[in-house]
């Protein structure tokens, strides 16, 4: 059904900056929830930013004041752009489309985001 496709990962230094792309396949991001998640080795998936189809967002402490989420409905593509990158933020980044309804959620395959020197 729906396939969540991330693009922007790469190598970056410290201090870079990197933009990941998320594009749905088939739906239609307005009526949804679009997050980013990461999951770092070792660690559990947790929560980047999230972005509702009214445009308010929510940033993982982490994060806040470095990295932005974004949505262009036009281009049906979701954006996170990442600043002052760290180390730490080295993580595979999925893409999540969150549901209308409990249990209706899609995720994408992810992509890597190395940060180091």
């Amino acid at each position: 059904q729906v396939q969540l496709v991330e693009s922007g990962g790469g190598l970056v230094q410290p201090g870079g900056s990197l933009r990941l792309s998320c594009a749905p396949s088939r739906s239609n991001i307005r009526f949804y929830t679009m997050g980013w998640y990461r999951q770092a080795p070792g660690k559990q998936r947790e929560l980047v930013a999230d972005i509702t189809s009214g445009g308010s967002t929510k940033y993982a402490d982490s994060v806040k004041g470095r990295f932005t989420i974004s949505r262009d409905n036009a281009k049906n593509t979701v954006y996170l752009q990442m600043n002052s990158l760290k180390p730490e933020d080295t993580a595979v980044y999925y893409c999540k489309q969150y549901g209308l309804k409990y249990g209706d959620d899609y995720w994408g395959q992810g992509t890597q985001v190395t940060v180091s020197s």
